[in-house]
């Protein structure tokens, strides 16, 4: 089997593949390749989670395991679409599973969106994150800057912008993460949601974090409280909602504390336009008003705030796969329970997807574990329609990245880069310091490789 992805989403595909016991039962012998166009694994819980979330990263101590199994082969560095296309997969694997996840940012249509200081949250998360094809340079310009978005990424991305960057020293970010971030000059983070404080999507745990920094004070509105029937029912419906009311209640009644930085949440205001000539000056919204359901309309009403830079956090879609169909609304592969649709939607033989090229941009890491469970589910039921691969030995594919000159990393090099993570880290004092280069990373890693 191949699977294209190595975040949370492929890796627990491998560990099903791994434990079905149908497939042990009809003594079938599964080998599983990863395949990750960077040359190290995890994804997003690498390279999309804030670095001073150590709990959540944590997670890459389960997915070491799983990789570590001898039925499950990491190759990083190798790309889909550019070194390998499906022909190539379909050639060695029986059945392949995309899990390529959401790696750009929804496009928000509003005028000045393309102004200098506008920018993708994506963007910017990759750039903390040190993401090797991410520029390492990022100037974080103003005193005041807006957040839009009410969701995990935008409350990382406020977070982070209103953080002092030398709490961030007992985290993984590389050098010039905290240089950028040492150098801004922020005193204000205006994070704008378009519904109500009962829409919030952000999770308590992620919401809470934002008034556990030193030196910086939550500001929330009184006048954004509204709540009609349709929100009242979330609150009786879900204690995530409930949760959510209670602490941005208690925040608003509470007495200012005169901290030198200021977070601001405002509810119920929707970007029409990102103001400036020649670069980004202020951020026009809407008022919006709850309809009864928990639904907003306009009011016709605009409020002009005065920021220097724009964070657009409004969702993230996955990018087309070669010779794959591909929902541009939606950003997603066409699929049935994770079996991958052409455009007649017919099951395409041996194709499948999983995590959230599969369904969307939508839950926290954990939720990719049920996801790959109903791909894997039907993956298995399929298997006596699968067309054989005409070249299933692992030495005929790795002949095949050698001959097209890939220059493909391995589990153990990737445990080299890891080692080498830590020897960084603990010659400054830290736990980790993070390699930020693909070409640094690659050369660690292919000494294995080469006896080195």
């Amino acid at each position: 089997m191949g699977i294209v992805g190595a975040g949370p989403a492929g890796i627990y595909a491998a560990d099903l593949l791994t434990k079905d016991e149908t497939l042990s039962a009809c003594g079938t012998s599964v080998s599983i390749d990863i395949l990750d166009k960077l040359p190290a694994p995890y994804g997003l819980v690498r390279y999309g989670v804030a670095p001073d979330h150590p709990r959540i990263k944590q997670i890459q101590g389960a997915l070491h395991k799983i990789l570590d199994k001898p039925q499950v082969t990491f190759y990083g560095n190798v790309e889909y679409g550019v070194d390998l296309k499906l022909e190539d997969l379909r050639r060695h694997y029986d059945a392949v599973v995309f899990s390529t996840g959401s790696d750009r940012d929804r496009p928000l249509d509003i005028p000045g969106v393309d102004l200098p200081g506008s920018h993708g949250a994506a963007d910017f998360v990759f750039w903390y994150d040190s993401h090797p094809d991410v520029s390492p340079s990022w100037h974080v310009e103003g005193t005041s800057v807006a957040v839009i978005g009410a969701g995990n990424v935008a409350v990382d991305v406020a977070r982070i912008l209103a953080k002092s960057a030398d709490d961030l020293l007992d985290t993984d970010i590389t050098d010039n993460v905290y240089e950028g971030l040492r150098a801004k000059q922020i005193t204000d983070v205006h994070v704008f949601a378009r519904r109500g404080i009962a829409q919030c999507k952000a999770t308590p745990m992620e919401l809470r974090e934002l008034d556990k920094q030193p030196g910086v004070e939550v500001i929330v509105y009184p006048e954004d409280f509204d709540m009609d029937e349709g929100s009242l029912r979330s609150c009786e419906n879900s204690n995530q909602v409930k949760t959510n009311v209670k602490v941005l209640q208690n925040w608003a009644i509470r007495d200012p504390r005169g901290a030198e930085r200021r977070l601001h949440l405002h509810f119920l205001h929707s970007p029409v336009e990102i103001l400036g000539e020649g670069r980004v000056t202020g951020l026009r919204t809407e008022r919006m008003e709850l309809t009864g359901d928990g639904s907003v309309r306009g009011t016709g009403e605009h409020v002009d705030h005065e920021v220097q830079a724009v964070y657009r956090a409004i969702g993230y879609l996955g990018s087309p796969l070669a010779d794959l169909p591909f929902d541009e609304e939606r950003g997603v592969v066409p699929n049935s329970g994770g079996r991958v649709l052409d455009l007649d939607e017919n099951h395409i033989d041996g194709v499948y997807a999983t995590g959230w090229i599969k369904r969307g941009p939508v839950g926290l890491i954990g939720h990719t574990k049920g996801d790959a469970l109903e791909t894997i589910t039907h993956l298995v039921a399929d298997r006596g329609s699968f067309t054989p691969a005409p070249e299933p030995d692992p030495v005929a594919f790795q002949a095949l990245l050698e001959e097209r000159g890939v220059q493909y990393t391995t589990w153990e090099g990737w445990q080299r880069i890891e080692a080498r993570e830590e020897e960084l880290g603990a010659e400054r004092g830290r736990k980790r310091l993070k390699l930020r280069s693909r070409e640094e990373q690659t050369s660690i890693a292919r000494q294995v490789q080469s006896g080195v």
